[in-house]
């Protein structure tokens, strides 16, 4: 059974009310001073503990989505990552469909009524990186009218570690593009929902790293030109835009300031502003000091011209650790014509998945006001 799978937490669960009660009842018989009883009451309220502990992480990365298998929890996952062909057997760049799944709306087993979610493969021609995606296709696609027409198209970044399944589950992009759409609040829009963590479980930060996956390429280059070819999609400039949370946030961001002929919007969900160096990154600038200083999203706006792009950025007065900066970054950009900026701004929230579904709903409406269809 996978990590994610209701049945490992509900097992987790019982398992640890199992022996609490066991050790309820059992306690009175290791009331005992004998080594033996003292051992035993030990080794019950370890294995409870631990039980309580598996039952909470569980649950929580039920909640959050921060691993998507027992390969990835442990640092073992190796299916996905950079693949770099040799020959000419191999599988070419561009993308491959792996499944098909329903939209969860009413009439959602009608891709008319309720559009289509699709499972791919996404192989990068210059980069050589492979990653899964789910690409979310509004009712409009299927229906004879709109046959010979394109649709604004937006890449959806999950924070790090994160798993794409959850843009879906969690965070209900599809669902709600399809409510917005339907309610007249935004165009039909084509979603491309992913993690940014396509070298896993290295979180690149959508860096360029020397001599490493050249991650930043592959969203900027790569993805764009793999699912022009496959979908119906919007022509650039002008049809395509990010959005992501959290490490996704970032990314979204820095993309869009760096690529602006590639992506006209870019929207920010509780971002940072910077790439940190840590545990999970390693060595990402490998010494390269105009890398660094150009993955600072401050530093870029100072010194770099200002790019003709939307910026979105979201914060919350309490709960987000970014509030701050979001602020200064707000600042920053007003005065960096023609760059746009607009924000969302809440009283409280944290950094968490309940604070971006309030987000998402204006943020697609956002992304839908600046980006151009055929």
């Amino acid at each position: 059974m996978g990590l994610t799978s209701k049945k490992v937490l509900a097992l987790a669960v019982l398992f640890a009310v199992v022996l609490f009660v066991g050790t309820i009842l059992l306690w009175p018989r290791l009331a005992r001073r004998d080594w033996r009883a003292v051992g035993g009451r030990v080794a019950l309220l370890l294995a409870t503990q631990l039980a309580l502990f598996a039952a909470v992480g569980l649950a929580a990365n039920q909640a959050f989505g921060f691993y998507a298998s027992w390969a990835d929890l442990f640092g073992r996952e190796s299916g996905e990552g950079v693949v770099v062909d040799h020959g000419a057997g191999g599988a070419g760049p561009g993308v491959r469909v792996l499944a098909t799944q329903e939209v969860n709306v009413p009439g959602g087993g009608v891709p008319t009524v309720g559009g289509r979610i699709q499972k791919i493969q996404v192989r990068g021609g210059k980069t050589g990186i492979s990653s899964p995606a789910y690409v979310y296709l509004p009712p409009e696609y299927f229906q004879p009218e709109y046959r010979k027409r394109t649709f604004p198209t937006a890449v959806v970044l999950t924070g790090y570690p994160g798993t794409a399944e959850y843009l879906i589950r969690k965070l209900h992009y599809p669902r709600t593009a399809h409510q917005l759409a339907k309610k007249g609040r935004m165009r039909p829009m084509i979603l491309v929902m992913l993690r940014p963590t396509v070298a896993p479980p290295r979180d690149t930060e959508c860096v360029d790293v020397p001599r490493g996956p050249q991650t930043e390429t592959f969203f900027a280059e790569d993805l764009p030109e793999a699912v022009s070819s496959h979908y119906r999609v919007s022509p650039r400039p002008g049809g395509w835009g990010i959005i992501g949370n959290s490490t996704g946030g970032y990314c979204a961001l820095k993309i869009a300031l760096h690529h602006p002929g590639v992506y006209s919007a870019g929207a920010g969900l509780s971002p940072s502003y910077r790439a940190p160096v840590d545990a999970t990154t390693g060595d990402l600038f490998q010494g390269d000091r105009q890398l660094k200083r150009r993955s600072d999203l401050f530093w870029y706006l100072k010194h770099r011209p200002a790019p003709n792009v939307s910026l979105l950025v979201s914060s919350s007065k309490r709960g987000e650790g970014n509030y701050k900066d979001t602020l200064r970054f707000l600042d920053l950009v007003k005065s960096k014509s023609p760059t746009r900026i607009s924000s969302i701004t809440l009283d409280s929230g944290g950094h968490n998945f309940n604070t971006w579904r309030r987000e998402i709903p204006g943020s697609l409406q956002w992304l839908s006001g600046r980006l151009t269809d055929s």
